[in-house]
């Protein structure tokens, strides 16, 4: 079965895992502070924070920024539940916003324009499948309106131009990204204090980690604000320290394969619809289409399973599944549940040649 997604790893990662069991200290120490200080650098960086996952990313940034009951932020439904959960976890009101469109299935100006009212704080873009919103415009809608722009850039890893656009940015390195820790996320933010909030909060709240008392002959510590356990660990530091040395060629390879896709679903299904036909900064995290909407998405996906190629849907709709249904009912988003009843994702890792390309686009269009 050829998957949608799979994780690159190999001996280097096992000879990084050995040297920290090894050094005998595996809880937040060295090993953390020296991924967090290259994944900066990669995203042209001063720093960022390494935590336990994207979504306490999202958290923590939220919380840091001030953002809580009375508030409301405006998310995607185009996107992991994580998005939207986060904004809950903070007691503040989740705005569900459409998409563009079929082609573009990133967050609409449009219809976030006509969301914002006076309790509006901030808004949360989300890089879906790598393909990085609009700069320009998201900069110039949130400074007009006096809003916090926050990008969840889960998808978007290796990317330069990730973490740039807002007040700070969430990133993910759970198994199926471009790059992994197995569980973990990271916060880009311009503003040193914010950074430091964040990586305070991480620890609940501690003044200090167990890293430093280790180090110090005063072991004491106080508790400043209310915190969580969000930390990450120098065993899946290990591993993205060898991860982010690939990364970029990692990256690179997608674009190619997903440029080989264009190409043969070009010939051999023209009317499938492949997201994003305008050139856009993007890592290539996912390979989303759109089939035909007189297809029987069900049927094609079994056709494909038995083809021996895995598929998967990216995303059902945040605000259609039963709890946000009961939370927040009568949300209607036409372009968003018309793009999620026909997405189907295709597989797109570096593993792949493109000879399994070639066998995915036939087998999608014999399925058709």
């Amino acid at each position: 079965m050829l998957s949608v997604s799979e994780p690159c790893l190999g001996q280097d990662e096992k000879d990084a895992l050995a040297e920290v069991i090894d050094s005998g200290w595996i809880t937040m120490g060295e090993r953390v502070r020296k991924f967090e200080q290259a994944f900066a650098t990669l995203h042209g960086a001063e720093d960022c924070v390494a935590l336990s996952s994207c979504t306490a990313a999202l958290h923590l940034i939220l919380l840091g920024l001030g953002v809580g009951p009375g508030d409301e932020v405006l998310v995607p439904a185009m996107t992991f539940a994580a998005t939207a959960n986060s904004v809950l976890y903070v007691g503040a009101k989740p705005v569900f916003v459409d998409i563009e469109s079929a082609d573009v299935p990133l967050m609409s100006i449009d219809d976030a324009a006509a969301k914002v009212t006076a309790r509006t704080k901030a808004m949360i873009i989300v890089h879906f499948a790598g393909y990085l919103a609009d700069k320009e415009k998201w900069q110039a809608f949130a400074a007009e309106r006096g809003l916090l722009l926050i990008e969840d850039a889960a998808h978007a890893s290796g990317l330069a131009e990730a973490g740039t656009i807002g007040v700070a940015a969430a990133f993910s390195f759970y198994g199926n990204k471009n790059m992994t820790t197995a569980e973990g996320g990271a916060v880009i933010a311009r503003d040193p204090g914010l950074l430091d909030r964040v990586r305070q909060a991480r620890g609940h709240g501690l003044t200090s980690g167990t890293f430093q008392r280790h180090g110090n002959s005063m072991p004491s510590y106080d508790v400043t604000m209310l915190g969580y356990n969000y930390r990450m660990d120098e065993l899946r530091a290990a591993i993205g320290l060898v991860q982010l040395k690939k990364l970029m060629d990692w990256n690179d390879r997608r674009r190619e394969l997903t440029a080989l896709y264009r190409g043969y679903l070009a010939e051999r299904a023209q009317h499938v619809v492949v997201p994003f036909s305008a050139p856009r900064k993007t890592a290539c995290h996912i390979m989303p289409v759109v089939l035909p909407h007189d297809s029987a998405r069900p049927d094609v996906i079994t056709a494909l399973r038995n083809a021996g190629v895995q598929t998967t849907i990216h995303y059902p709709p945040t605000h259609l599944f039963s709890y946000y249904r009961e939370k927040f009912p009568g949300i209607e988003l036409r372009e968003t549940e018309d793009f999620a009843r026909r997405e189907l994702t295709l597989p797109l890792h570096p593993k792949m040649r493109e000879e399994h390309v070639d066998h995915v686009t036939r087998a999608l269009a014999d399925a058709l």
